[in-house]
């Protein structure tokens, strides 16, 4: 409408400069004397600017003329596409100038326009391959999707546009949600084009959502192949898929296999902690308990990790707790400073009854870097060394609201997972989750509280003879036992127990 508006508006500008010229020509005095051989020839001057229009026209037809008949001569000598380039010519003209037009309407977002001038540019060029591009881009840019997707249909009929033509129907497939679709047209667009970066990206994406782990790995090797990927970022991806593979074996009772595939995700990429908790279990499981210490050894070297430790713990189940804290003291000297290792050697202290170790052990991390951990551990030794009921409850307070420590994050959207995954469970991209901690502390999830109950067990309140009658009311009123506040600890958290990880 505001064009038609503009265009109007326009016209009536030119035709009212077109007036005012020619008033202006007619008041004018004098005019144009033309002479040539001997003949004079006198014009006012609006006849004098006709009749210099009616000479450029002349001069305009006569070089048509001489045009055509310079393909009239080359027909006449065998050049028998003289005639049809001469007449063509002024068709492709059009044609072009309407596929500019559509061209620059697409980079001005004006999708409607882009097709009108595709149609026009096709009724002159007859070029499919570049007039559905852009009928295509610009129909998928007005919201019509069904165009677009004829467009990008009739681009699969050409071999020269057929990947266009797949690529094109690909985006589409993953905007409506059908993944199925999306990895037949992925797997189609990829074998035509295995250079492209984009398809292989989208490819194995669509393969690990669905997972189909020998088939990310083998689009994985393409992209190290082309040059899309460094080597070490291929290696740790590898690794990823490798032990997403070996799970899903592990999960259909191959154990044989499952072992093979968890040792070969280790092989690949050794700091990767789930691939190494999977290895030394299928050592454990092999009765190859000095090659599972080995594995665990190696990964805590590069970062000291729960799971690594529960895995340790795991090759000795039976052990007492001074045997295990004797055991482990190898595994403590590797980062004594880190973190990680402060808690699990607090934590063996008290499985061992050695309170005065495990506050040394822990030193000041329940003040400068309080969690949910290092505050349960506090209590715990509180109560270890005999303090009172409303010292314990305080660190068991101050551990509900505290922040959960480090967790698997995405890196991506920051979504927390209870356990490792290859793939995020809400962005869905792919090897994003990292341990730490994350930014919105607020999120429940596993901590040291489920340990509670081991370490401290059940609170006996105190009743002595002849006065627990008239105690028992007010401390009902006052306080809340000690079992409750666990229980309450155990609500908030949504995940699985962390007594497994407990070494």
């Amino acid at each position: 409408m505001l064009w038609s508006i503009v265009k109007v508006a326009v016209f009536i500008a030119l035709v009212g400069a077109i007036t005012f010229g020619a008033s202006y020509l007619l008041e004018l005095e004098g005019g144009v004397r033309v002479v040539m051989a001997g003949i004079e020839v006198n014009l006012t001057p609006i006849k004098a600017v006709i009749a210099l229009g009616i000479l450029v026209l002349a001069i305009w037809l006569l070089m048509k003329l001489a045009g055509m008949l310079v393909a009239v001569m080359r027909f006449i000598n065998g050049d028998e596409t003289a005639l049809s380039r001469y007449f063509d010519r002024n068709r492709q003209q059009k044609g072009y100038r309407a596929l500019g037009e559509g061209v620059l309407a697409l980079a001005s977002g004006e999708g409607d326009k882009a097709v009108l001038q595709a149609a026009k540019a096709e009724k002159y060029l007859r070029k499919p391959a570049l007039t559905d591009l852009i009928t295509a881009q610009g129909a998928e840019m007005a919201g019509d999707k069904a165009k677009a997707e004829a467009a990008f249909k009739r681009l699969l009929t050409n071999e020269k546009t057929r990947f266009v033509g797949v690529h094109g129907i690909l985006r589409q497939k993953l905007e409506a949600g059908e993944t199925d679709a999306a990895l037949k047209l992925a797997k189609t667009a990829f074998a035509l084009k295995p250079r492209q970066v984009g398809i292989q990206d989208t490819l194995l994406q669509l393969q690990a959502d669905k997972g189909d782990w020998s088939g990310a790995r083998a689009t994985l090797g393409a992209k190290l192949k082309y040059g899309a990927l460094p080597r070490d970022v291929h290696k740790r991806r590898d690794a990823v898929l490798a032990l997403s593979e070996a799970r899903d074996v592990l999960d259909e009772g191959k154990t044989i296999e499952a072992r093979e595939a968890a040792i070969e995700a280790n092989r690949l990429s050794p700091d990767l902690v789930p691939a190494a908790v999977l290895a030394a279990r299928s050592y454990i499981e092999a009765g190859k308990k000095r090659a599972a210490a080995r594995v665990i050894n190696k990964a805590w070297l590069m970062r000291p990790h729960p799971d690594l430790a529960a895995a340790f713990a795991g090759i000795e189940p039976d052990e007492t707790p001074r045997a295990r804290l004797k055991r482990f003291a190898k595994l403590l000297k590797v980062h004594p400073d880190d973190r990680e290792t402060r808690l699990l050697e607090a934590e063996l202290h008290l499985a061992a009854e050695d309170f005065p170790a495990a506050r040394r052990a822990l030193g000041d991390l329940a003040e400068v870097e309080p969690d949910s951990r290092a505050l349960t551990i506090m209590a715990a030794i509180e109560r270890g060394e005999g303090a009172s009921d409303a010292v314990v409850k305080g660190w068991l307070a101050r551990a509900l609201g505290a922040p959960r420590g480090p967790q698997w994050c995405c890196d991506n959207c920051q979504h927390i997972h209870a356990e490792w995954q290859p793939v995020c469970e809400n962005c869905h991209s792919f090897d994003t989750l990292s341990w730490r901690a994350p930014p919105d502390t607020a999120v429940s999830t596993p901590t040291g509280l489920e340990m509670l109950p081991l370490l401290i067990g059940p609170v006996e309140e105190p009743a002595e003879e002849g006065t627990a009658a008239q105690g028992t009311a007010k401390e009902d009123d006052e306080q809340v036992p000690d079992a409750e506040i666990v229980e309450d600890a155990r609500g908030t958290d949504e995940a699985e127990p962390t007594g497994e990880r407990r070494a």
